[in-house]
């Protein structure tokens, strides 16, 4: 696999499986945070701040939702990769469709401007990167982190007032987060690059597992912390929509399509359909990404055609106690 050493960019300088074949993901580099206080090092500012991303990354995605859920469009830039990511790693082309070029740094590849925030850099080139345009380097390449400070210390900048972590939900949506981290959004890839029978076998049987958990509890409650949308519920769409297209196929974790399950199904259109996030969802992206990237999974490259899916079909989730926050409402 691919990585900077040094500063430098190597192709064969980890494995990402162990000596049982099982999936191990590598830790993030950059824990910086942006705070809400005009004395931090990196203050929650309009204009400042910058998320380099892939429309294909669910990690990425997570960031996006935020962004666009909150409002901070105009507070916060980004910029595209391609969704093709080759031996160079993320690569900005800005003549391909949904794509941008790097408009911060001017550079053509991601590893160029985690060098320029460290040059010894040792690590993955991953997305999201949360930079900081007036100190010139990354504040945070942890999705799970730059989520929380874009909804918890960007406030006085955003221009509806969504508040993803509220009082009283925080315990139960941590609670959530941590439940769906391994089995399910990292689940499908322990499955999908399992090198061994043993490691797919348990990556799959834990991932539907909780699927099958989580369609239980969804029977009687809107969201997944009860009655209010929240971070957990951002961290599962961003599986749940790439499920069907990639997950289920290329990633082999085919044993029930999510447009099979009787509450998770229209639990995704609910979300979907919650106004400013269906603009976030590449599918294009989404497919090109996985059906030619991992040619270990799928070295044709060809790129699956199905399955065509009815996100804006009517789903009832608004029977059930609960709504999107208000300001969210007023978009409608």
């Amino acid at each position: 696999m691919n990585q900077l050493v040094d500063g430098e960019w190597r192709t064969d300088t980890y494995e990402s499986t162990n000596e049982d074949g099982e999936f191990e993901r590598q830790s993030t580099t950059f824990h910086d945070s942006i705070e809400d206080d005009p004395d931090a090092e990196f203050p929650a500012e309009a204009g400042r701040y910058h998320l380099y991303v892939s429309y294909a990354c669910p990690w990425a995605h997570r960031t996006l939702l935020v962004r666009a859920l909150k409002g901070l469009e105009d507070a916060i830039t980004v910029d595209v990769v391609d969704p093709f990511r080759a031996e160079d790693g993320w690569q900005f082309t800005p003549e391909k469709a949904g794509c941008t070029p790097d408009t911060v740094n001017g550079f053509d590849y991601l590893r160029e401007t985690y060098v320029k925030a460290d040059p010894d850099a040792t690590c993955r080139v991953t997305v999201p990167v949360l930079y900081d345009k007036q100190q010139d380097t990354i504040v945070n390449n942890e999705s799970a982190e730059i989520l929380r400070m874009l909804d918890t210390e960007m406030d006085g900048v955003a221009t509806r007032d969504v508040d993803l972590y509220p009082e009283g939900y925080r315990e139960e949506a941590d609670r959530v987060i941590d439940e769906i981290y391994d089995p399910i959004n990292n689940g499908v890839y322990r499955a999908g690059f399992a090198k061994s029978q043993a490691a797919y076998d348990d990556a799959v049987a834990e991932l539907f597992d909780a699927l099958d958990h989580w369609d239980d509890v969804l029977a009687d409650q809107r969201y997944l912390a009860s009655d209010r949308l929240t971070e957990a519920d951002i961290c599962m769409f961003t599986t749940l929509v790439r499920f069907d297209q990639v997950y289920h196929t290329h990633f082999m974790c085919n044993k029930q399509h999510v447009h099979e399950y009787d509450n998770l199904w229209p639990y995704l259109r609910d979300l979907y359909q919650t106004p400013g996030v269906a603009e976030t969802v590449n599918m294009d992206h989404i497919k090109e990404h996985y059906y030619t990237t991992h040619p270990d999974v799928t070295p044709s490259g060809i790129i699956a055609a199905g399955p065509d899916l009815d996100f804006e079909a009517d789903h009832d989730r608004d029977e059930l106690p609960g709504d999107p926050p208000e300001d969210l409402l007023a978009l409608v």
